[in-house]
């Protein structure tokens, strides 16, 4: 017994889960890069020796990140 067939996408379907895709990854950028921008910020007004701000921040930046993608995509599917 074979599966039934699986139908195949319209444009439009396929635009949507694009956008929807490309949403996520400008999400990421956006959490990350804020959060390592906001890191050398603070590195740089309190002339910190070595750049701990920017590596607690960026770290924090790609946990917030995931979760942030973890949760549209099990929200959606």
């Amino acid at each position: 017994m074979s599966p039934p067939p699986v139908p195949e996408p319209n444009g439009s379907t396929r635009f949507r889960t694009f956008a929807k895709y490309s949403g996520i990854a400008f999400q990421m950028l956006a959490i990350i890069g804020l959060n390592t921008w906001l890191g050398t910020w603070l590195d740089d007004h309190y002339q910190t020796a070595n750049p701990w701000f920017t590596i607690a921040l960026m770290l924090l930046g790609l946990l917030l990140a995931l979760y942030q993608v973890i949760r549209s995509l099990t929200k959606e599917s």
